[in-house]
């Protein structure tokens, strides 16, 4: 399990209402899916303290003048078969784009306005990710993460349909793997839910409830379909990203601080017409769209607001690692397939 689903599963077991009473269903936990997204997006954004201490390390303390990286090093050993950090060719054979010491040769795609291009998997991120962490409130955890895993499905689907990828006969074959698992997975889910240590949600299934399902089979149901239809979001996010940092020499570690601005702006956005729409009204007042109830649990309760800072410093730590390549400044490209096998199996961006 990655650390953010650690941290988020671990907020939403806590109590915020109600907690001494004997009956588990009547307690009320920390359910805030909008809220948690933004947690996300603030450690993202933190990446522009890398890119400052950088910057700063440059100019002081390595005499470098500003924008300047470090120069790459020649690993080749004349075999024209290695691919090195110098190579001129991508590992999955397309040419990858020039670069002289981190600035731009040619034309790139994020130059100037259209740096906000990187708004589009931010959105994609946004949505995602508020759908798992919604999921995630209505399944147990291990269901979440291993369902999760239909991720690299629409991966290659989009990559192929959009990047015109090629994959062979033995990757649709995993993929197809991949998918019976899930389903394997979701219909476990189904025949025996995990009520969650009888914590109800805050979601109304009444109007979903029939004579041959029970409350928590909905339950499972519906949060299986919110995870497995949110790696759709996310699966747009990866090969935008690609789209985008393939046609760019932007270092990637700017990338995710750009993503974490764009995201945090548009989620907060989002948040304030919810609140203004539903969480202000008589049914929607202390539900997970009330904005006012979400900030008071935060700062009320020492254990959700503890870990709100331990996710979002782990983001911000994990992600600045995990996005600046060797050596510092040098752009990386996007590879949608590799970055959703390791989401799907280690660190949830979004999630």
């Amino acid at each position: 399990m990655s650390r953010l689903t650690s941290g988020v599963h671990n907020q939403d077991n806590q109590c915020v209402h109600n907690c001494t009473d004997p009956d588990p269903k009547k307690r009320k936990h920390f359910e805030q899916p909008v809220i948690q997204t933004a947690q996300m997006f603030v450690g993202e954004a933190g990446c522009w303290l890398v890119i400052g201490l950088m910057a700063l390390w440059d100019k002081y303390v390595a005499k470098k003048p500003s924008g300047q990286g470090y120069e790459a090093v020649d690993t080749a050993d004349g075999d024209a078969d290695d691919a090195s950090i110098n190579s001129a060719t991508a590992l999955n054979g397309a040419p990858d784009v020039p670069y002289d010491n981190g600035k731009d040769k040619g034309e790139s795609v994020l130059r100037g306005y259209r740096i906000t291009l990187l708004a589009l998997p931010a959105v994609c991120d946004i949505c995602g990710t508020t759908l798992m962490n919604v999921g995630l409130l209505l399944v147990a955890a291990s269901i979440y993460q291993m369902t999760r895993g239909a991720l690299v499905l629409f991966v290659g689907l989009f990559s192929v349909v959009f990047l015109h990828r090629k994959l062979h006969l033995f990757q649709w074959l995993s993929l197809v793997g991949v998918v019976v698992g899930v389903a394997i997975v979701g219909l476990a889910g189904a025949i025996s839910p995990d009520a969650k240590d009888g914590k109800a949600s805050g979601l109304a299934f009444n109007s979903l409830k029939t004579a041959d399902l029970s409350e928590d089979t909905v339950r499972a149901i519906i949060g299986v379909l919110l995870i497995a239809g949110a790696q759709i979001f996310t699966a747009s996010q990866f090969v935008l990203e690609e789209f985008i940092l393939e046609r760019s020499t932007i270092p990637a570690v700017r990338v995710v601080g750009w993503e974490g601005l764009f995201g945090f702006v548009v989620t907060v956005l989002g948040m304030v017409a919810l609140h203004v729409a539903v969480g202000r009204t008589e049914a929607g007042r202390g539900g997970i769209f009330d904005m006012f109830e979400g900030w008071r649990q935060i700062t009320a309760d020492p254990r959700i607001s503890i870990s709100s800072l331990l996710i979002m410093i782990s983001i911000g730590y994990v992600q600045p690692a995990s996005a600046i390549p060797v050596p510092y400044g040098e752009p990386r490209r996007a590879n949608a397939a590799a970055e959703a096998s390791t989401s799907s199996g280690c660190l949830s961006r979004g999630a």
